[in-house]
């Protein structure tokens, strides 16, 4: 499986969030304490928005991120209010760079963990499902490109939580259809670079792990000598696929089946189930 952050808030050098919490992503590359695997080597990517452009720029290489010097250039001089990162443990797909999360179309941006299992026998029926206008920018082979291109198709733009749900319930009715019992596995993040949203569901209702950062206004109030928390506005939020350190308090679990929206103001967490038909 694989290990993926989602940051939303102040703009800060990616650095800060990838490279310098005590069990980074970089760390977990090396040493996941949640994961199916403890190495998460084959392949990694970033993906980050700027004032000055209107899609999200990406950078994937097929190595691990541990050893990755570009990776750590690009990390030490880049700041961005809203970033993905996310290192790739193959579920048997090719490692190549088209299949390095996350994943980008127009202004929008996708990674997950997870797989559709037998997905070798589903592919077929699941890819004649995206909508032809769609299928030629789709570049890997990965289950988890195909899952957001049918999310693509089902209405990402409108209706981004709905989008999903329809993606997930067809995943499984052609699970279903072809005797695949659990035919899915997977913790999502999404963005259109304004809001972001997270799911966490599998069809056995055993998710990988999944969690959010408390409220930066909580946490300067528990831990008033971070300088991190200093620097960032209470609106600064991390989904992450396991925590970056054991800071106190810093920490939440999201509940099976359930989905978040981290954007300005409020944040959310809502109920997540598959739509069919």
């Amino acid at each position: 499986m694989c290990r993926w952050l989602a940051y939303s808030g102040t703009p800060v050098l990616i650095d800060e969030v990838l490279y310098r919490p005590t069990h980074s992503l970089i760390d977990q590359s090396l040493h996941s304490r949640l994961g199916v695997e403890t190495t998460n080597g084959d392949g990694f990517g970033v993906g980050w928005y700027s004032e000055h452009a209107h899609t999200p720029a990406v950078f994937h290489d097929t190595g691990p991120a541990w050893s990755d010097r570009n990776l750590h250039e690009i990390a030490s001089h880049v700041s961005s209010p809203l970033f993905f990162a996310h290192i790739r443990a193959s579920t048997g797909t090719a490692v190549q760079q088209t299949n390095c999360h996350p994943f980008r179309h127009d202004h929008w941006m996708w990674m997950h963990n997870g797989a559709i299992a037998a997905f070798a026998v589903l592919r077929r029926d699941l890819t004649l499902a995206v909508d032809p206008v769609l299928f030629p920018s789709i570049e890997g082979t990965t289950d988890s490109e195909l899952m957001f291109y049918l999310a693509l198709t089902y209405g990402l733009d409108v209706d981004p939580p709905g989008a999903v749900a329809r993606m997930a319930g067809l995943v499984e009715h052609v699970g279903h259809a072809h005797g695949v019992a659990e035919p899915l596995q997977m913790t999502i993040a999404v963005t259109d670079g304004e809001r972001v949203w997270a799911f966490r569901y599998s069809s056995a209702g055993a998710s990988r792990s999944l969690f959010y950062s408390s409220r930066v206004s909580d946490l300067r109030g528990l831990h008033p000598d971070v300088s991190f928390l200093k620097d960032v506005s209470d609106e600064t939020r991390l989904i992450v696929s396991e925590p970056l350190g054991d800071l106190p308090g810093a920490w939440n679990e999201v509940p099976e089946s359930t989905y978040g929206i981290v954007q300005p103001g409020q944040d959310v967490l809502r109920t997540f189930k598959p739509q069919y038909g």
